[in-house]
């Protein structure tokens, strides 16, 4: 083999690597742009499950209210039936 088949053939592996380089780097873009996206989209589920947690802690707190004032008027009405059975 010549000095002119050997550069040759470097310069097609020179060329082959120079492909696989910017393979690469579309590969990596593509890589970096997903991961934003997923962590755009993280962010935004994180975001909203915050959301959701302050409205249920919000609803539980009024339910526990509303439980607690029926509770109060079941012991009302229970006195009020007590003291009418002991005057009768």
């Amino acid at each position: 083999m010549d000095s002119t088949d050997e550069i040759q053939l470097l310069r097609a592996r020179v060329g082959e690597l120079e492909q696989r380089v910017e393979h690469l780097r579309v590969s990596r873009r593509v890589l970096m742009n997903l991961l934003e996206k997923v962590e755009r989209e993280k962010v935004a589920l994180v975001h909203n499950l915050e959301k959701e947690n302050v409205r249920l802690q919000r609803d539980n707190k009024r339910f526990a209210k509303w439980i607690f004032s029926k509770n109060k008027e079941i012991v009302e009405l229970k006195e009020k039936v007590e003291t009418s059975v002991q005057k009768a």
